[in-house]
């Protein structure tokens, strides 16, 4: 079994390297440019429905964005969005929002699912559309209202009320009426359904628990780096460097204006205290050192040269190009590794070349061990199929101002948030060159190049 494993390792690797070098950049593609971005702070869920339902996020981020800008925003060619739960009244949420943006009927609008990397991938389609002369003008980005996720019927209620339909006579109704037992009435937990890998029958939270044994990770070090991600937000927030968050007003006139899941005093003392909940009572994974569910959209507009050129548009910088991998589902947070490499290697990149990285932040455990499978020769042999270790990622220009850990993981919105912010990042700094990447539930990762103009 260990030397099926072992080739099966090897022909993956093989199998890479060949598509890193089909499929690299060049020849007639045109280039990507991202031009502005907007996203609504990112709102914790606190056991009800948030105030906005995914569709309200999305008009929230994108109507300012639209409105600074020179053109008419009919010329705009398609709407792409990301989002994993749309609302029962949200299907193809990207066209819900094209229309009541007023973007038109003639705009067409389509809406992807990647899980945790669905804004990523949104961009992602729309650069190809743009490079392909498809598009010269698209909206993409992503949206996730995690606090309206559904609660379901389980099957057995679902078959009863079937039959409660069907039953035309008293008769039939109070026969019925009589199968109906208690347990038809547990609800199924459309959120909890949707973090759990229906493959490998483990949640978000085990894979990372996997992780954390793999690479050693203490419950220290998980707790550690969940601190340093709320005082990085809130030193961001005291210091107006989160130019990207647009408030949003509820039906009431109450404003947000910020992501409102930080500690900022937070301590390991205090993340100490708080039990495990993926591996009761073993583990190290928990609440405060996971991803927060929250409710949250961003926002670009991504322009082909053309548009920039005859609408005198601002960039922010270009999309140089994306890869997607996959690899185990229980070990999923590597995925990152495993997209990035790639990329790495297709533009002859090292570690230092690259000045600023955001990681989104799933799990600390997730992060952490993508750092030091990066630094391990042996990972790096036998799953990267590399001839030694990557490198080590500095983490004082790693997710510089927090992450999902602070502000939170809608996932439809992630991908897209952390490419908006490290183009934001690049800008401050005066920087050149950034990468943005995402670990993908069922076994996935995905990661995007990104420069300034």
């Amino acid at each position: 079994m260990a030397e099926v494993k072992k080739k099966t390792a090897k022909k993956t690797a093989k199998k890479t390297a060949t598509r890193k070098k089909s499929t690299a950049s060049g020849g007639s593609r045109r280039p990507i440019y991202i031009v502005d971005g907007s996203r609504t702070p990112h709102l914790k869920a606190r056991n009800k429905p948030g105030p906005f339902a995914a569709a309200d996020l999305l008009l929230g981020c994108s109507r300012p964005l639209l409105l600074r800008q020179g053109f008419d925003p009919g010329l705009i060619d398609e709407v792409i969005t990301g989002c994993v739960m749309p609302g029962p009244d949200e299907a193809n949420i990207a066209r819900v929002a094209a229309l009541r943006l007023g973007l038109g009927n003639h705009v067409p609008a389509w809406t992807v699912q990647r899980n945790c990397a669905s804004g990523m991938q949104a961009l992602d389609s729309a650069a190809k559309d743009i490079a392909m002369g498809r598009a010269d003008l698209v909206l993409a980005g992503g949206v996730e209202a995690m606090s309206h996720a559904p609660v379901l019927w389980n099957e057995q209620m679902v078959a009863w009320l079937g039959a409660w339909m069907s039953a035309k006579t008293v008769g039939q109704r109070l026969k019925t009426l009589g199968q109906l037992r208690l347990q038809h009435l547990k609800p199924v937990i459309g959120l909890l359904r949707g973090l759990t890998d229906p493959v490998v029958g483990l949640s978000m939270g085990q894979t990372a628990e996997n992780l954390a044994w793999r690479f050693g990770i203490s419950r220290e070090q998980m707790d550690e780096f969940a601190v340093r991600s709320h005082h990085r937000l809130a030193a961001a927030m005291q210091e107006g460097r989160l130019d990207e968050i647009e408030p949003i007003y509820d039906r009431h006139g109450k404003v947000y204006e910020q992501d409102d899941g930080i500690r900022g005093d937070s301590t390991v003392e205090q993340l100490g205290k708080l039990k495990p909940v993926f591996d009761r009572p073993f583990g190290n994974v928990t609440a405060g050192n996971s991803a927060q569910v929250t409710d949250g959209a961003a926002m670009l507009l991504l322009a082909s040269e053309k548009a920039v050129k005859q609408h005198d548009l601002p960039v922010l910088g270009r999309i140089v190009d994306t890869h997607w991998a996959g690899l185990d589902a229980a070990q999923m947070g590597l995925g990152p590794v495993h997209a990035m490499t790639p990329l790495m290697q297709r533009h002859k990149l090292k570690p230092d070349d690259i000045d600023y990285w955001e990681i989104n932040e799933a799990f600390a455990a997730q992060v952490l061990a993508c750092l030091r499978a990066w630094e391990d020769s042996n990972y790096c042999k036998n799953e990267l199929g590399l001839r030694g270790a990557m490198g080590s990622i500095d983490q004082a220009r790693l997710n510089v101002d927090g992450g999902g850990i602070s502000l939170g993981h809608p996932v439809g919105t992630s991908g897209a948030r952390i490419v908006l912010h490290l183009l934001q990042v690049l800008k401050q700094h005066n920087a050149k060159r950034g990468m943005a990447s995402l670990c993908i539930g069922g076994g996935q990762g995905g990661a995007m190049l990104v420069e300034t103009a």
